[in-house]
């Protein structure tokens, strides 16, 4: 099977590109630390990264590699499900060799490098998400051969994607809990980033693993809900469980819109929805 990988040809990059990448790095580096929870923002200053120019991968692995035993790989953009799993469940992280353009600094269809390496490598370097990572390949290529890979997908789309996690930080009080950011397509977006903890637009909701697998989510636009771990290590636990029964549960039952809120939820946040009805329809979801 073709892994799809490349040589990322650091040196192909042009003035432009290393501008773009010291752009979009220090808006979320001035942002992300108020934002982002402790392990992204840890992880984040253990490896390799800064302002000055793109990370040359090689730099990247000498790091994470020792830390977690991953390795971040080159591709020429997104990979067939098979090949991105496969590449997960031994612990090389995909990641596009190219960079948007200027004219693209807030929004991209496809990943480049700077929402693979800087929205997911730091969080690679934390024990657990590295850990989830790998079994969540593993998961992943069995769930494709038994039919059940759009159902997983939600569960890596609101966790490492899209995740929120409750974290104790320091208030003008004494400490109290807040939402942080651990997910990639938050951590990696200017504008996404202050929304989903901040916006009183979306749900927070408290993570289920079947509610989860059973809600569409938005590919066009900031999300309708955001799902929020009691604590990052809950990712390890969700990962090791027996998914056979939860499967065979989903084969009937309810799948549910991006923004509905359920009696059963635990809701952090009930929100007024403003954002989404004021820009594109609900419909505009994966099913």
């Amino acid at each position: 099977m073709d892994d799809y990988t490349i040589p990322q040809h650091w040196a192909h990059y042009s003035a432009a590109d290393h501008a773009v990448w010291k752009t979009l790095f220090e808006r979320q580096t001035a942002l992300l630390p108020q934002l982002a929870c402790r392990e992204f923002v840890e992880g984040m200053h253990a490896l390799p990264l800064s302002a000055d120019a793109i990370p040359d991968f090689a730099a990247l692995n000498e790091v994470l590699m020792p830390g977690t035993g991953w390795q971040v790989v080159a591709v020429p953009g997104l990979v067939p499900d098979e090949v991105f799993f496969n590449h997960l469940a031994n612990r090389r992280f995909p990641s596009g060799n190219f960079i948007r353009g200027a004219d693209q600094l807030d929004y991209l269809q496809e990943p480049d490098v700077f929402h693979d390496v800087f929205g997911h490598v730091p969080m690679l370097m934390h024990p657990v998400m590295a850990d989830f990572i790998q079994l969540y390949g593993q998961a992943g290529l069995r769930a494709q051969r038994i039919g059940k890979l759009t159902e997983l997908a939600r569960v890596y789309w609101y966790t490492v994607e899209f995740g929120l996690v409750k974290e104790q930080v320091q208030g003008a009080s004494g400490a109290e809990e807040a939402l942080r950011i651990y997910g990639a397509g938050i951590a990696s977006s200017f504008t996404e980033s202050g929304f989903a903890v901040q916006s009183p637009s979306p749900h927070r909701i408290g993570f289920e693993l079947e509610r989860v697998m059973r809600t569409r989510y938005r590919i066009d636009d900031f999300q309708e809900c955001y799902f929020v771990l009691d604590s990052l290590s809950d990712l390890l636990d969700l990962a090791r469980i027996d998914f056979d029964p939860v499967y065979e549960r989903l084969n009937s039952g309810p799948t549910y819109a991006p923004g509905e809120v359920l009696l059963s939820d635990k809701v952090f946040q009930r929100g007024d929805g403003g954002y989404a009805r004021s820009h594109k329809p609900v419909s505009a979801c994966v099913e």
